[in-house]
Order: structure tokens, then sequence, then C-alpha cells
């Protein structure tokens, strides 16, 4: 559709500006996307001037569901996006314009007891979503929440707010997921998880794919419905990002599970493209196109996130950040991927060489893991946890006392896991938990002080989760699982079928339940819990219970 209001499109405006910022801009400052992805095509200062009145919706424009994420003790972030018809571009609203959306929060489901309640606007520019920040909210409770427009009113949302900081806490449990390729298979999963009795999920990477979907919705083999061919293609626009989140978020399965708990996210490669790091694509584009490809994926991300209003600082968009639960548990949300060298020896699994192994690689990038050094420090909660994205802990492929090692995880950049592991010795940092996803197959892995010394310190605990959907049905024992867990001693536990981590932190344990789906590429997989796992605090290691 074309604009009504005199600008370019807004791809246009992003390559433009991208162009702009000049050859020595991208080599010096590779963040450079998230700078053009929040100051390019913001409303405008005369956008309720084209407000468009509610009760021109003709058709509901709640079709992606609610949402809800890092909550605080007294807010929460209240999220929806207003899309009549959400496989179209533009989600079937005009391309400039606003809507005012009506929103409440009530502590019980039928909204008698309403606490908070307001309006807020839902701008073409940031293609109609809402973000809320609720405030003025008791800690540690329960909350229902919806929104309206003019005759409509969306599916009611629950959420939850954090302890106050500095409580006792007797117990969390939270979610772990990742990596959900629609093509792959049906979200299955997320169906089991939105009837877990949780506090709050992590999403920790990998929420959209960036590949094509054909018609039949890949391996979902759909014979009821066809995709529309714009989908058929690799995403590299805002409008296909846009698209895409639209598909996914259409999903029922992800809908309820988004509407049953707050979520904490973060993302890794795919919600721009594989294997991506900081300015370097994966294929040959130029500086120019990939800055500006990436600044509409995370302009996207953004808009189809339950997360505050962005402030680029520069010129990166901080994904990383920390929250308490109580005097419990410390969360450190990492982002390995926007300020990572270069993986080394042209990526994928390699022996180590002194490129992988130069001290001045990073994944977090330097400001990033002075921060989170900073924030061990100071914490004073039971458990520090670390949601992030790719396996922390050593993995052989081989039993061979030469192994190659995956040159995207942290692996691929043994100086700066050493740089955390001696700083959590040196700060005296207890109670290390890692939730971590990428590799479609669960771990449960113990974190060694030196991974060539199986007899070396247990300094923490390390849940991989495995996928929701991506890489098909999988299955329980990979091929490779005898020569991996061999390889590997402080591998405890290895699982290749789809599903979800359940974590749960008290004041005396943390325990993992890995929950795992019989088949998603068909509808109706069944849940079982695969096995579970328990570390004491204080007291570093995992027992199978």
């Amino acid at each position: 559709m074309a604009r009504t209001d005199g600008r370019p499109p807004v791809d246009q405006q992003l390559r433009e500006a991208a162009a702009r910022l000049g050859r020595r801009r991208f080599l010096t400052a590779t963040s450079a996307a998230a700078a053009l992805a929040f100051t390019t095509n913001l409303p405008s200062a005369h956008a309720a001037d084209a407000e468009l009145a509610p009760r021109s919706l003709k058709e509901n424009p709640f079709t992606l569901g609610v949402a809800s994420g890092d909550p605080l003790p007294d807010a929460v972030v209240l999220w929806t996006r207003l899309a009549p018809r959400p496989l179209e571009p533009g989600g079937g609203l005009p391309p400039a314009g606003a809507v005012r959306v009506e929103w409440e929060v009530a502590r019980d489901e039928r909204f008698r007891r309403t606490v908070r309640r307001g309006t807020a606007r839902a701008y073409a520019e940031f293609d109609y979503s809402v973000h809320v920040e609720a405030d003025g909210l008791d800690a540690d409770r329960v909350h229902w929440y919806r929104f309206r427009v003019g005759d409509w009113t969306s599916p009611v949302g629950r959420t939850r707010t954090t302890p106050a900081d500095g409580r006792r806490t007797e117990q969390v449990r939270l979610g772990l997921v990742s990596c959900q390729a629609y093509e792959d298979g049906y979200f299955t999963a997320y169906r089991h998880l939105a009837g877990e009795d949780l506090d709050a999920v992590f999403h920790v990477g990998d929420y959209i794919y960036e590949y094509a979907v054909d018609a039949a919705g890949g391996d979902r083999r759909y014979t009821d419905r066809t995709l529309p061919a714009l989908y058929n293609h690799e995403t590299a626009t805002l409008e296909d990002y846009r698209l895409r989140y639209s598909l996914y978020k259409s999903d029922p399965d992800l809908q309820a599970a988004h509407a049953a708990f707050p979520w904490y996210v973060t993302w890794d490669d795919h919600e721009v493209e594989n294997n991506y790091a900081a300015g370097i694509p994966e294929k040959g584009q130029s500086p120019e196109a990939f800055v500006a490809r990436r600044a509409a994926a995370y302009r996207a991300y953004w808009e189809n996130m339950p997360l505050r209003m962005p402030k680029p600082e520069g010129t990166d968009l901080r994904l990383y950040r920390r929250f308490q639960y109580g005097r419990l548990a410390q969360f450190d949300i990492l982002d390995t991927r926007q300020y990572r060298s270069d993986q080394a020896n042209g990526d994928g699994w390699q022996y180590p060489t002194p490129e992988s192994e130069d001290p001045s690689r990073t994944l977090t990038g330097a400001t990033q893991e002075r921060w989170l050094l900073d924030g061990l420090r100071r914490s004073r909660a039971v458990w520090n946890v670390l949601p992030q994205q790719v396996v922390f802990s050593r993995r052989k492929n081989t039993t061979a006392e030469r192994s190659k090692l995956s040159m995207d995880a942290w692996d691929g950049y043994p100086a700066a896991r050493e740089r955390i592991l001696a700083g959590i010795e040196r700060l005296g940092v207890e109670n290390l938990v890692i939730l971590t996803g990428d590799v479609h197959v669960a771990y449960a892995l113990d974190v060694k002080r030196d991974f060539d010394d199986p007899a070396s310190r247990t300094v923490g605990v390390e849940f991989v989760g495995t996928s929701i959907s991506s890489d098909g049905d999988g299955a329980a024992k990979p091929a490779n699982w005898s020569t991996l867990t061999a390889a590997n001693p402080h591998m405890k536990f290895y699982n290749g079928l789809r599903g979800y981590t359940t974590v749960t932190l008290t004041p005396e344990h943390a325990r993992a339940d890995f929950r795992t789906v019989s088949h998603i590429t068909t509808p109706g997989g069944t849940l079982a819990t695969a096995a579970s796992f328990v570390t004491e605090a204080g007291n570093p290691g995992l027992r199978e219970v």
C-alpha cells in the first residue's frame, strides 16, 4: 500500500540512512543498525490528526493475541498489535495514522477489581503495535489484562509482578524456550507450556527464522489453508520481518503461552540472519545493505515483543538487562550476537587455532562483559541466573584428545569464557545457573573451572533447552549421543526431542525438568518428562532425581 503522508517507504528510508553513514562508520560502529532502527520513520508529531475512529474497524484487530514481559515489583509491559488481516502487508490497516487503544489491569480474571486502566496509541509507523508500561501494581501478585478498540476486546492475558527487592522468596518457577522454526512443525510444546504453573518464561533466541515458508507451511503440510506467496522468500526488508512475526504470532499455541505468563526475551541470530556476527553478515552483502537489513530486523523485533521503548545508546540497541526476583535470584540476560567478534576459522565445527584462541576475541563485547561481572560482584541473590543464547560449556565432538569445537558457541571464544570464569572465581560468585538455547537439543552440564581437567572444580551448572520446533520431530538419542556423552564427562544429559525446560529455584536447590513432546510435524504430540536434575545451593554439580 502506498503511503499517504508524503514520506517514502520505510525500507527506502533505512537504505538511504545506511548509505549516509559511510564506510568508516560501519567499520568502527558495528551496531549502527540500532541507531537507524529507532531514529527512522518515527510517528509524526501530528499523528493524532490522522487518528482512525476505533469503530471504523469492522474486523477483529486482535488476531495476534496479547503478551506481557519484563515484570518488576510494581510494573509490567503489556503488548498487543492491531492486525485485522495479519498475513497481509500492513495487517489490513492504513499505511499512516494511529488508533486509540484502551487497556486495563485487574486482580481477577473477570475484571471486577480493576486496578489500572488507560489509553495508548497504536501508530502505523510501529506497525500498530502497543507497548504499555502498567505501573503502580502490587508486588508478587497475579494480574489479568486486556485491550479494547471500539467494539472489539482482546483475549485476556495473565501476568505476574515480581517480589519486592530484598524480600525473602521461597520459590520461583521458570520456563526456558527457544528456536521455533514455523516451517519445521507445530508449536505443540507451547500448548503444553501454557498449562504449566510458572511465574515467568525466558525466551533465549530464534523467535523467528528468516528462511522461506512455502504455501503449505513447510513440514506442517497444511491442507486446510494456503499461505500467501509473499512468505516464500528469505526476509530482507522491514515488511518481510513484520510479516514473518505476523505468521508466527498467528499460531494459537504461541498465543496461549504468551497469554499465560510474562516473558523475558532476548534474540540470537535468526531474528536477523543465520550466524551473523555484529555487523558481519553470513552472506556476501555490502555493509550498507546488511546494516539496513539488521535495522529492519531490530525494529520488527521490538514491535512484536513485550519490551519497553528502546533507548539506543550511541549506536547499539541494549537488550542485555538485569532483573531481581526478591532475594532469591538475579537474572542477567545477555546478548551474545550484537557485539561479538566474527566467528573464527570460517565458522562451523573446526579445530581450535590461534585465530579462535586470540585473547582479544569477544562474544559479549567489552562493555557488556564489564556490566556482567560488576553485576555479579554486587549480587546478593541466592541464585545468579544467566539466560543467554549459545552453549557456554565445552562440547567436544570426538573422544580424541584434539577435537573440533563449535566456532559459533563459547567454544569459539575461549578467551572470553575464561575471563568470565576467572571473574566468577575472583569475585566468589556462588550458585551460578546458565540458561541456554540455540542447538535444538537439551543438555544438562556441569560448568567446570577448567574443561580440560574433568577433576577441576565445578563452578555452576548449565541447562540447555531444546527447540520448540526447529529440526522437526528429533530423537531421544541423536546419532552422536554416545560420542558426545563419552567425550564430555561434564555432560550429564543429552536429548534431541522437541519441548521446553522448567526451572524451579528455592533457597535450597535449583531443579530442571526437561519436558519433551512425542512429535511436532503433525498435531497432537504428547508430553513427557525426559529427565530431572537438581543442584544444591552452595554445592554446585548436577544430580539426577
